[in-house]
């Protein structure tokens, strides 16, 4: 069974004992949330999808770590103009353990 969720702006699809890394929750290690806005369920051929989100589904999942991306460079430059402007952004996610999904 597999589902396609909704967070942090962004759409995963899960299968029961993924783990997938996510924008950032607030939430501590080890605890268990239950996400409900779930776009489609789907179990082999068959598949329910919502308008926009299908009814009584959740999945719940459990968070297993915090940490940061590799580093993404930023560089910007105007040729002729002796401007040069380098930067650097490092992302915050959160990683999840799938457990059960409720379709």
């Amino acid at each position: 069974m597999y589902a396609v969720i909704k967070t942090g702006g962004k759409q995963y699809k899960v299968a029961s004992g993924e783990k997938i890394k996510v924008e950032q929750i607030a939430a501590d290690v080890g605890q268990e949330i239950v996400i409900d806005q779930v776009l489609a369920v789907g179990t082999g051929s068959t598949i329910t999808v919502g308008t926009p989100l299908v009814s009584g589904a959740t999945v719940t999942v459990t968070v297993v770590a915090h940490g940061r991306h590799d580093k993404v460079r930023i560089f910007k430059m105007r040729r002729r103009k002796h401007y040069q402007k380098r930067q650097g952004h490092r992302q915050n996610f959160t990683e999840l353990q799938i457990g059960a999904i409720v379709g």
